[in-house]
């Protein structure tokens, strides 16, 4: 049983004739009469009535009828929603993130693409980078705003620079270096709340980097996973702290955010997906977020 069997059977009942719906789907009449033939042979009832004038439908017919506009119906309908997932339009989408990076444009972002993907069912996840990237190869998440994708996932992964985030200096506002700019050297003696390297590789390694070439090592007095809790530790007098710039808490009023004068003073914000995982939604998503990026020239 085929569906052009349930369309010629529609045809033949709308039209009165197999004549008619042999006009009506531009094929020929005897084929109409054979395949309805053989359909009532395969299913064991009798579908027409057959006569000179007119074809009509059995009591059974009728009901067979009912069935097969619903069946061509659905069809039409899966068709559609095939397509419609082809073009991205449909679907769920995970998205993985974390605060102290996207910016205050992200949520800009993601109602602009639900408002253009009304049929997309969006899932912002919070996580760190490192959670993300095997949340990505694991396919938890489909996209994951994150930094630099670490040296062991880049076989599987794919990233694409979304913005380049500055380290800033951040001290007590009547600290002697503030406001900045700032020359890293000038921090050899200060003592560091660092964040974990566990929560964010790219950020532990960068503060590293910085020291060392500024001469000296860090004294670390604290690490801490959560960006908000090593801004704490510098209020609370801990240590000062060298972290990318976090726009929603960067107005803290007892503490001073200074740029650093070394060029490599950065690290990347990337948007990174799995090609294992990859779907027509997805690249839907991000060419939404290039073109974002590209006009607002902001990261999302």
């Amino acid at each position: 049983m085929e569906l052009r069997h349930f369309r010629y059977l529609v045809a033949a009942a709308e039209q009165g004739s197999f004549s008619g719906a042999a006009r009506r789907l531009n094929v020929a009449q005897s084929a109409i009469s054979e395949q309805l033939a053989d359909l009532e042979r395969e299913i064991g009832v009798q579908l027409f009535t057959r006569s000179s004038r007119r074809t009509g439908l059995t009591p059974s017919g009728e009901l067979f009828l009912k069935e097969a506009r619903r069946i061509l119906a659905d069809s039409e309908k899966a068709v559609e929603i095939a397509r419609r997932a082809q073009r991205g339009e449909i679907g769920t989408l995970n998205i993985g993130f974390f605060v102290g990076s996207v910016g205050v444009n992200f949520p800009r972002l993601i109602r602009g693409f639900r408002k253009q993907h009304p049929g997309v069912r969006l899932s912002l996840v919070e996580m760190t980078s490192t959670r993300q990237w095997q949340a990505l190869v694991d396919g938890e998440i489909d996209v994951g705003f994150t930094r630099r994708v670490e040296p062991e996932f880049r076989t599987e992964l794919v990233s694409e620079l979304i913005h380049q985030d500055p380290i800033n200096a951040i001290v007590p506002k009547d600290h002697p270096v503030a406001p900045g700019p700032v020359d890293v050297h000038d921090l050899a003696g200060e003592s560091f709340v660092l964040s974990s390297r566990e929560a964010s590789p790219a950020v532990f390694d960068k503060v590293i980097e910085l020291c060392s070439e500024a001469g000296f090592s860090p004294r670390i007095a604290s690490i801490s996973s959560v960006w908000s809790s090593v801004v704490m530790m510098v209020q609370a007098g801990e240590g000062i702290a060298l972290l990318p710039l976090n726009q929603q808490q960067s107005r803290t009023r007892d503490l001073a955010f200074c740029p650093l004068l070394a060029k490599n003073a950065f690290v990347e914000f990337v948007m990174a997906w799995s090609p294992k995982h990859d779907s027509d939604l997805n690249r839907s998503f991000r060419t939404l977020v290039k073109a974002h990026s590209n006009n607002s020239g902001t990261r999302p």
